[in-house]
């Protein structure tokens, strides 16, 4: 594939696609199945097959939030899904309610919960509020959204990586499970 297009219907062709893949992963990538050149330029920058997944991962759940979502798998892994299969089968086998989650989850939750939080933002506040490291708000960060508790947020206003609540931006998945909602 070679076009935002079609790299959407591959998408919604296999239901889950990781962003660059993974080793043993059961699911196609789009790095992998993207039929552009991965040398950069001499003129330096990104290779063509970078800029184009890069473009791809975040302006194809933007453009089509009611049909793919983007998130993490258990692994880590950066996934594309389409939406259906996120509701039926990726949600309730996925979701791990915030309590079960070690406290800086829970704390970082917390901030998300009341208001929206970039990235980098949230990085700084938890690294000076919560005396933990870069790497151990990564790993938090990771457990959050594969345990389907925050997600980006689709707004394409927000600036790089915004976290919302995942029911914020996924209330009819939420609801429709209503018996794994363990939090009060």
């Amino acid at each position: 594939m070679k076009t935002f297009e079609e790299a959407t219907e591959f998408v919604l062709k296999h239901k889950v696609v990781t962003v660059f893949g993974s080793k043993g992963s059961p699911h196609p990538s789009l790095w992998d199945n993207t039929d552009l050149s991965a040398d950069k330029p001499k003129t330096g920058g990104w290779s063509p097959r970078v800029s184009a997944v890069w473009d791809w991962k975040t302006r194809i759940p933007e453009t089509f939030p009611d049909e793919i979502f983007y998130g993490k798998l258990p692994n880590g892994d950066a996934v594309l899904m389409e939406r259906e299969y996120l509701r039926t089968t990726h949600y309730p086998q996925a979701f791990k309610p915030v309590s079960e989650l070690p406290l800086l989850c829970q704390q970082i939750y917390e901030c998300v919960r009341i208001e929206p939080w970039t990235t980098t933002a949230l990085r700084k506040h938890a690294v000076a509020e919560f005396n933990t490291t870069k790497s151990r708000f990564d790993t938090a960060l990771k457990k959050l959204q594969s345990s389907l508790n925050i997600a980006r947020s689709m707004d394409p206003q927000c600036d790089g990586d915004t976290w919302i609540p995942f029911s914020e931006a996924n209330l009819d998945i939420v609801e429709a499970y209503p018996e794994l909602q363990a939090d009060p």
